[in-house]
């Protein structure tokens, strides 16, 4: 074969397997083509297909909830009002500068009394409400609760100026939620009004510090709550109050996830009051804040020193003078002793109970008196006295 000869014929053979390729033949073992699918041109007179989903008992029950939460929104809604507070500081100049703070609140009765936190209201120079229909009133402060963080205000008409027309959001029971329970909040979070967020209940029985206090068995929620939100009620999914938004746990003051409302078996107990008596009467010993918390330690050392002491309760420093406790006959410290850099008064009596419920803290102390007394019951308090287990009755006073 001529040189010339085997040049052509190479060639004629590279363009074969070119064009094979071109025709979408895959070499390697001579495999079959793969098919090549044209695509169609759309018709002049093709018009869009709407999808069509299939229906499924787990889409039904989505849209059921979904309707359920339109026809929630609608009836409650209109009971919340945003809550504007106006306060007025001067500068070195002597002008005049305004402050403003928002937040929430709820319709209680048909008399205009709106339910909100202690701290939307406090030190406010002057309070606007405004309603869903846009109506804005202004409104004045008609009871508070440092301690509970609650408030009541409301709403303040000309002469001849009719009321508006707002039905009262119902009390549920908080007493018999459940972790995991739906809930809903609706609020002005950030001055937008009435903004529904809906979440679970996280956790029951969480303690909160006030300004003044402790707030027990308060209900932790994840549903979005951030500033603004405060006062706000939150809901079961029949749109009964169970607990007043007060609080978030975030490093940046905006939502993570952790919220917190005072239950409304507290907000039950501590409104009527704020509406009849402009503030709530907490119940009260007579020893609170004058006690020394008692830990094993502590304890046996004081014992080594001769004072016998429990493990745990609390050590009464003094007693109020003529408080219940001071009637009752509970006694204070009487000398002081050293415990390392620790000054202790001793020799007084030591508070273990309450109608058998322990107080082995300050705040075990607070959360049972606030939550199983009021001002004028009868308790059985337990005190151990130089070794001895003595149980003394009392009625209890009003805090100062």
């Amino acid at each position: 074969m001529t040189r010339r000869k085997f040049w052509a014929l190479a060639g004629l053979a590279g363009l074969v397997l070119a064009l094979t390729a071109a025709a979408g033949v895959a070499w390697r073992g001579w495999a079959a083509p793969m098919a090549l699918t044209a695509t169609p041109t759309p018709s002049a007179t093709a018009s869009p297909s709407t999808p069509v989903v299939a229906s499924t008992p787990v889409l039904d029950l989505l849209r059921a909830e979904e309707a359920w939460l339109e026809d929630l929104y609608q009836r409650a809604s209109p009971s919340v009002v945003h809550i504007t507070t106006r306060t007025y500081a001067y500068t070195l100049f002597l002008e005049v500068v305004p402050r403003e703070g928002t937040g929430s609140g709820f319709v209680w009765d048909e008399q205009g009394h709106i339910v909100t936190n202690y701290h939307v209201v406090r030190g406010a120079q002057e309070i606007e409400i405004a309603l869903a229909d846009g109506t804005r009133l202004p409104a004045r402060v008609v009871g508070v609760d440092p301690p509970n963080d609650l408030a009541v205000v409301q709403w303040v008409l000309e002469p001849g100026q009719r009321a508006p027309q707002v039905r009262p959001l119902p009390l549920g029971d908080s007493l018999h939620l459940r972790v995991g329970q739906r809930v809903v909040a609706i609020g002005n979070p950030f001055g937008l009004d009435r903004t529904m967020t809906a979440g679970i209940i996280s956790a029951l029985g969480r303690v909160i510090r006030s300004e003044e206090g402790f707030i027990g068995e308060v209900i932790q929620t994840d549903a979005a709550i951030n500033p603004g939100n405060s006062g706000g009620p939150l809901l079961d999914l029949e749109g009964r109050v169970i607990g007043v938004n007060t609080a978030i746990f975030s490093p940046t003051g905006a939502n993570a996830g952790i919220g917190f409302a005072i239950p409304a078996h507290t907000v039950a107990r501590v409104v009527p009051e704020l509406i009849r008596y402009g503030r709530y009467r907490h119940p009260w010993l007579g020893v609170e804040g004058y006690t020394y918390e008692l830990r094993p330690g502590v304890a046996a050392a004081l014992r080594r020193l001769g004072y016998p002491v429990p493990d745990q309760g609390l050590l009464i420093v003094a007693v109020y003078p003529n408080s219940p406790a001071d009637r009752a006959g509970l006694r204070g410290g009487r000398r002081t002793v050293r415990l390392g850099h620790l000054l202790l008064p001793v020799g007084g009596d030591v508070l273990v109970a309450i109608d058998g419920q322990p107080v082995p803290t300050e705040r075990d102390l607070w959360l049972v008196l606030e939550q199983n007394y009021r001002v004028g019951d009868r308790v059985q308090v337990r005190i151990a006295r130089e070794g001895q287990m003595l149980d003394l009755n009392l009625v209890l006073g009003e805090r100062p």
